[in-house]
């Protein structure tokens, strides 16, 4: 950001600080009693105008209350001797002095904090596309929210992509949150993005994204950090031609989702697996679980930091009441819905990263599905 660049409403506060500045001098001027000068309280003017205002308003703030200082002392204070004004004169100079640094040392960080904030801005994109996501013939709405003040990025991951293989959809956790889950996070999302493309059965995306966090952990190992697991939630759908689409689902440690059917929900736990990362602990493969979408079902996913939110007396957030009173929603309404409450609930402090995901079918696809299945 240039530093001579006003924030907002600069100018309206410089325009105040001068007539403060000029008027209290008056007030000095014409007062005859020389025990009290209320310009000796005008210091905190070009102080506050360099915590509000650009370089250079901070630098006609000060000016005119240096000007200013300058002619009460030497003008209107009758009694003091040489000495005297030559050190109040001294002393507005620095208070001059120092507000044109501070402000200017105040824009040089919040300069680089832009700079920064361009930067986790950059990292997020790639990292996670912004939502509402759009893959095939279906639209995923929602919300992230890092638990961590200031950040961007934490350790909630998610993607959609549209296939050869059909519409595949994935959200996951990493142990942990903020900077150090970030690492894991990615490395996982990528393995997804890549397989997805290139694997047709939906265990052999989880398998490369639980090898690509293997060499992950043994590179952490290596330098000495923690290992971590990531939980993930993998879906696919599949055309299937002139019958009804075909789906399958596997969880890798996730928390279950929930379904909404025909103005019900039903919270659902398909496919349970270990998390990725201690696959190898367990005796037996990760399988996944067929469903069958049908055409108006709206899926909800989300992350333990939604489920496991607490309010303020220590309860924690009942997704799925919340949800049976708002089947009637669309996505989009339905996901600002959710964020609002949520953030009701717990008077906006969230110990861990939230994401939700609300996915439904594009309104002209279940238009078109439903025309098929008359048809047939």
């Amino acid at each position: 950001m240039p530093l001579n660049r006003a924030p907002e409403g600069g100018r309206g506060t410089t325009v105040v600080l001068i007539l403060v500045i000029v008027g209290v001098t008056v007030l000095d001027a014409v007062d005859i009693g020389p025990e009290l000068h209320q310009s000796a309280f005008l210091g905190i003017a070009p102080l506050y105008a360099a915590l509000r205002c650009s370089l250079r308003r901070t630098v006609l703030v000060a000016a005119v209350y240096l000007l200013c200082l300058m002619y009460v002392d030497t003008f209107t204070v009758v009694d003091w001797a040489p000495v005297s004004r030559i050190t109040a004169v001294f002393g507005a100079c620095l208070a001059a002095a120092f507000s044109v640094m501070l402000c200017r040392v105040r824009l040089q960080r919040e300069a680089l904090h832009a700079r920064t904030s361009l930067v986790a801005d950059t990292v997020q994109r790639a990292m996670l596309r912004e939502l509402p996501l759009r893959a095939g013939p279906v639209e995923a709405y929602g919300f992230y929210v890092s638990a961590q003040e200031g950040a961007r990025v934490g350790g909630d991951i998610y993607e959609a992509v549209d296939t050869p293989h059909g519409l595949r959809l994935m959200i996951g956790d990493v142990q942990g949150k903020g900077m150090p889950a970030i690492g894991a996070g990615l490395e996982v999302l990528a393995a997804f993005r890549e397989a997805a493309h290139y694997h047709d059965a939906l265990e052999t995306v989880a398998d490369r994204m639980e090898q690509a966090l293997a060499r992950y952990n043994t590179r952490s190992a290596e330098q000495g950090t923690d290992e971590r697991f990531v939980t993930a939630l993998l879906m696919e759908v599949r055309d299937g031609g002139a019958g009804p689409p075909r789906g399958r689902v596997l969880s890798c440690g996730h928390i279950p989702y929930y379904l909404i059917r025909d103005g019900a929900v039903y919270e659902r736990q398909d496919g349970g697996g270990l998390p990725l990362g201690l696959g190898t602990l367990g005796g037996e493969p990760r399988r996944g679980v067929p469903v069958r979408p049908e055409p108006g079902d709206r899926i909800v996913l989300c992350t333990d930091g939604v489920t496991e939110a607490r309010g303020p007396d220590g309860t924690f957030y009942p997704l799925g009441e919340r949800l049976a009173g708002w089947t009637r929603l669309e996505p989009p309404e339905l996901a600002r819905t959710l964020r609002a409450d949520l953030e009701g609930f717990t008077a906006g402090d969230l110990k861990d990263d939230a994401t939700v995901l609300v996915v439904g079918r594009l309104a002209e696809t279940a238009q078109l599905s439903i025309a098929r299945a008359a048809a047939a």
